[in-house]
C-alpha cells in the first residue's frame, strides 16, 4: 500500500471522525479485500449506504484500488460483527478521533505514563515511515534516473535491468513473455515487433535500418527499442509480480 496515499486516506477520515476501510484493516489485522467484504455484506443487506462512502487510493504499483470511508456509525456497525478485542480497537481509534478533533488535531494526553505512551507510539510511526521510506528508495532512484533519460534501450538490455531489479529475467523468456502477454506480434512480419497500441502509450519505439543481403539487395531493418517510460513500465510490472 503507498505510505503517502494512505497517510492522506487516514488524515480526511481522521477530520470527518470516521475511518477508512484501510485503518480498520490496519487496526484489526485483516486484510483490506476481506474488510471491504464485510463492508459490502452489510450493504447488500441493507445497512445505509450513507454509512459507508465509496473512495479510493494509490496503492504502491500505482493502481487505483477502491476502499470505503467509514462515518462512526457505520465503524460501530462494521465492528459489531467482530470479536470483542478487536472491536474495542476500532472503538478506540474512534474515542481518539474525537479527542483529537476537540483539541484542535492534536492529541492532549491526560498524564505523565500517557503522555511517555504517546512519545513511544509517535517515535514508531516515524521510524516505520523510515523503514518504508528507505525500502522504496531504490526503486525511486531508478524511476526517477530511467525516466529522464532520453535513451532507450534494447529489449535484451531491459531483461538485464529487470534481473538487477530482483527478478531473474533472461532475453529469449523476455521476448516469448512479451509475445505471450500482446505486447510483441506472433507471426509474419510483425513477429517480434511492438504492437501499435504499446508505441501509442510510449512504451517502444522503433529503429529503422538498412543492410545488404548475400545478394547484394539492401533490406530495411526494423529493430524494436524500449522507451525510458517502458523501461519503468515493464521492471515496476515484474516487481510487482
Amino acid at each position: 500500500m503507498d505510505l503517502f496515499s494512505e497517510n492522506t486516506e487516514l488524515q480526511r477520515n481522521s477530520e470527518n471522525k470516521g475511518l477508512s476501510s484501510l485503518e480498520v484493516a490496519t487496526l484489526t489485522g485483516k486484510q483490506h479485500a476481506h474488510v471491504m467484504r464485510d463492508i459490502r455484506n452489510l450493504l447488500e443487506q441493507g445497512v445505509a449506504q450513507s454509512n459507508f462512502g465509496l473512495g479510493s487510493y494509490t496503492d504502491a504499483n500505482q493502481q487505483v484500488r477502491p476502499c470505503y470511508h467509514l462515518t462512526p456509525k457505520g465503524c460501530l456497525i462494521l465492528a459489531s460483527g467482530y470479536d470483542p478485542i478487536l472491536r474495542e480497537k476500532v472503538i478506540n481509534r474512534l474515542e481518539e478521533l474525537e479527542m483529537q478533533k476537540r483539541n484542535g488535531g492534536f492529541q492532549v494526553p491526560q498524564s505523565f505514563s500517557e503522555a511517555l505512551m504517546l512519545a513511544a507510539r509517535q517515535q514508531e510511526t516515524i521510524e516505520e515511515q523510515k523503514r518504508q521510506l528507505a525500502a522504496a528508495a531504490p526503486a525511486v532512484t531508478f524511476t526517477q534516473a530511467v525516466s529522464g533519460s532520453a535513451s532507450s534501450c534494447l529489449i535484451g538490455e531491459l531483461a538485464k535491468l529487470i534481473s538487477q531489479n530482483g527478478y531473474p529475467m533472461g532475453e529469449k523468456r523476455l521476448f516469448a513473455w512479451m509475445r505471450e502477454n500482446g505486447y510483441l506480434g506472433t507471426k509474419g512480419e510483425r513477429y517480434n515487433i511492438p504492437n501499435q497500441r504499446y508505441i501509442d502509450q510510449g512504451l517502444f519505439e522503433l529503429k529503422k535500418g538498412m543492410r545488404s543481403g548475400n545478394n547484394g539487395v539492401m533490406y530495411t531493418t526494423i529493430t524494436p527499442k524500449v522507451t525510458g517510460k517502458g523501461q519503468v513500465y515493464f521492471v515496476n510490472k515484474f516487481k510487482a509480480a
